[in-house]
């Protein structure tokens, strides 16, 4: 019989698999930057067409999965009693998935048909609001994160040391959403921001492979408790 409670606690874990995937085949690195020229976006999205669209199916499953685990969250934390931070799980992942989802709209329609069609300042645009929108998603992330971390110590389920990790997480998650610089660093392509995005998905990874090892754990005695034919 299939374990879904399983399924859905390391739903976490196949998010980040399928965002590390969906990066590799979508190019990021090759990623024309704010403010790159006509020329660059229309080699980038109309000439990688076809890897972009497979890369934008493997990022809408990843975000299907986190929409899972947002769900598996806060039916633990409910279960534990802090239904209120489970209701701040499923809104911020909610909030989270939107966001995502529109990202790879932007990214699609420009590989599709945008960057083809000889119109580069509407190429320009949707290439820059898919730079900015992450900057955006650093807010209901740290939301997230939050949730899991202070809806899970307060509960008693993760260590005092797990949930000073989550507060990190969140400050330097938050402060992704602050970087909204000309260029550089601290700028919506720099570094920083894409530092954010990962250490949140890291961490809720890093959450979904402890709450399986739990569960896996609390299933234990039950299993053992059946008698064998």
């Amino acid at each position: 019989m299939t374990d879904w409670e399983r399924i859905w606690r390391g739903s976490g874990v196949v998010a980040l698999v399928l965002l590390i995937i969906g990066s590799v085949v979508y190019g990021y690195g090759n990623q024309p930057k704010l403010g790159a020229s006509d020329a660059k976006l229309v080699s980038f999205f109309d000439g990688d067409r076809t890897r972009i669209l497979i890369a934008t199916v493997i990022f809408c499953f990843a975000f299907l999965e986190q929409l899972w685990f947002g769900a598996a969250l806060a039916s633990v934390l409910r279960d534990a009693g802090k239904g209120g931070w489970g209701v701040a799980a499923i809104a911020s992942s909610a909030a989270m998935a939107a966001l995502l989802f529109v990202l790879m709209m932007l990214h699609a329609a420009l590989a599709f048909s945008i960057a083809g069609a000889g119109s580069p300042q509407v190429t320009s645009a949707f290439s820059d609001l898919g730079w900015v929108l992450p900057v955006i998603l650093a807010f209901p992330a740290a939301m997230f994160v939050m949730s899991g971390a202070f809806g899970l110590w307060r509960a008693g389920i993760i260590s005092k040391r797990f949930f000073s990790v989550g507060v990190v997480v969140v400050v330097l998650v938050l402060l992704g959403g602050t970087t909204w610089a000309s260029n550089g660093f601290w700028a919506p392509d720099g570094a920083y921001a894409s530092i954010a995005g990962n250490v949140a998905f890291v961490w809720i990874a890093a959450l979904s492979g402890f709450l399986v090892m739990r569960y896996s754990a609390a299933q234990e005695p039950e299993r053992a408790a059946v008698p064998t034919a």
